[in-house]
C-alpha cells in the first residue's frame, strides 16, 4: 500500500479541490498519506480499489479514530474518496462494503461518516449500503467563507453488540 501512496494523495487532493466532501483546503503530500498508512496499520487501516490488470488506484476508505476516548475505541469514523473519473460505476460501493466487511473482523461496533448535506450521492451511496441517519449538526464549519451543515450516518455491526 504504501507504493500507492501517490495516487492516494492525487484522489483526496481532488476531493479537496472540489470542496465537496470535506473542510480541509490544504493539500496532502505523499509523506502525509505514508504517515496515515504507518500510523493507521493496526486499528485505523486504509483500503484501496485497484484497477484490473493495473496499478492505478480508483479510490481508497479509511478508518479513522471517532474520538480518543476509550469508550468509544469500538466507534471508527469512515472517509472514502473516489478517482473522479471513476465515480458512480461501483468503486465507491465495494469499499464501502469491504470497510465494513474489516471492520467486523477488528472488533468495531459500528461505523459512522459525516457528509455535506449537498453531497447527495454520498448520503445515497451510505444509505444503500445499510448506514442510517444519525444527527445533523448545523452550521458545522466554514467552507469558503460559508457555513455548512453535515448529516452524521451511522451503521452498527451486530455481531460485535454481543
Amino acid at each position: 500500500m504504501p507504493k500507492d501512496a501517490a495516487q492516494i494523495a492525487d484522489i483526496y487532493n481532488e476531493g479537496i479541490d472540489e470542496h465537496c466532501a470535506t473542510f480541509i483546503v490544504t493539500h496532502f503530500t505523499v509523506e502525509d498519506i505514508l504517515h496515515k498508512i504507518a500510523e493507521g496499520e493496526k486499528k485505523h487501516p486504509l483500503f484501496v480499489a485497484i484497477q484490473k490488470n493495473s496499478d492505478c488506484v480508483l479510490g481508497w476508505v479509511s478508518i479513522s479514530p471517532y474520538s480518543p476516548r476509550a469508550c468509544y475505541d469500538g466507534v471508527g469514523e469512515v472517509s472514502v474518496y473516489i478517482q473522479r473519473n471513476h465515480r458512480r460505476r461501483g468503486v465507491g460501493e465495494a469499499l464501502v462494503e469491504t470497510v465494513f466487511d474489516e471492520a467486523a473482523k477488528m472488533g468495531y461496533w459500528k461505523l459512522m461518516v459525516r457528509i455535506f448535506t449537498f453531497n447527495q450521492a454520498s448520503i445515497d451511496l451510505f444509505k444503500k449500503q445499510g448506514y442510517v441517519e444519525a444527527g445533523l449538526h448545523k452550521n458545522h464549519g466554514k467552507l469558503d467563507g460559508k457555513w455548512l451543515d453535515v448529516l452524521e450516518l451511522e451503521r452498527s455491526i451486530p455481531s460485535n453488540l454481543k
